[in-house]
């Protein structure tokens, strides 16, 4: 939409719409900018890669997780491109970015962050900045607790065994809320879900909050401890009310 001719590298079977090559490496890499959208793995192999040919144009990932890709992506800057590194905090099927947001990180090239940001100046969406540790601590609870939260969810239903049938009979608000958001968990792609949780570096931090939360609460049923637990309802509360 803003003119660009694309070239996508894909070795996978599935054709663009675009002129395609199996394999990036083949390419003159010429290009003006070079987006690698890739599982975390490969992507820390394509940037690494990269440092060697040392492309002239700007350069950046947009990766779920920055920490597995932080000496991949120093080794870029230090080679001379103009490498920065983004977040788009929505799926591919999102057209209108309004209300949308993309965070930017700077690994070294400030000229490369501008450059990436001049991309969608001509959008709506709203432009976040951060550093690498700063994004996969928040990215820990953003979408490792809420990835974690689902699977637990779908999993403890999944082997509950002869209730599943029953369940749309006895449905409630929230509960058809809850099982939409698993639903399409669920469908989305296991691996790049596993990455998120394994490769992040301060991915536990959440998981031990989401264990130890579910520990209190279940203390505070067995010990029938109602004002314990119509306070953690009323500080919950407060929270979510704050983000509003």
């Amino acid at each position: 939409s803003q003119a660009f001719e694309v070239e996508v590298a894909d070795p996978s079977s599935e054709q663009s719409s675009y002129p395609q090559i199996d394999n990036w490496q083949d390419s003159s890499l010429d290009h003006e900018v070079i987006v690698i959208a890739t599982p975390i793995k490969t992507t820390a192999e394509i940037l690494t890669g990269l440092s060697k040919r040392r492309p002239v144009g700007l350069i950046f990932d947009i990766g779920s997780l920055k920490t597995p890709l932080k000496s991949s992506l120093s080794n870029l800057a230090n080679s001379g491109c103009l490498v920065t590194s983004i977040h788009p905090m929505f799926g591919p099927e999102t057209r209108l970015l309004s209300g949308r947001h993309i965070i930017f990180i700077d690994v070294g090239v400030p000229t490369a962050t501008a450059g990436a940001r001049a991309i969608f100046a001509s959008t709506m969406v709203d432009q976040v900045t951060m550093t690498l540790e700063e994004h996969d601590k928040l990215i820990a609870y953003v979408l490792g607790l809420s990835h974690a939260l689902n699977l637990i969810f779908f999993t403890a239903l999944s082997e509950s065994g002869e209730l599943v049938p029953h369940l749309k009979q006895l449905s409630s608000t929230t509960f058809n809320a809850q099982m939409e958001v698993a639903s399409l968990v669920a469908k989305d792609n296991p691996h790049l879900y596993f990455e998120i949780q394994a490769l992040n570096e301060y991915g536990l931090t959440s998981l031990d909050a989401l264990t130890k939360a579910s520990k209190r609460i279940k203390g505070l049923i067995e010990n029938k401890d109602e004002a314990g637990f119509v306070g953690l309802m009323e500080s919950g509360r407060r929270y979510l009310d704050s983000r509003n």
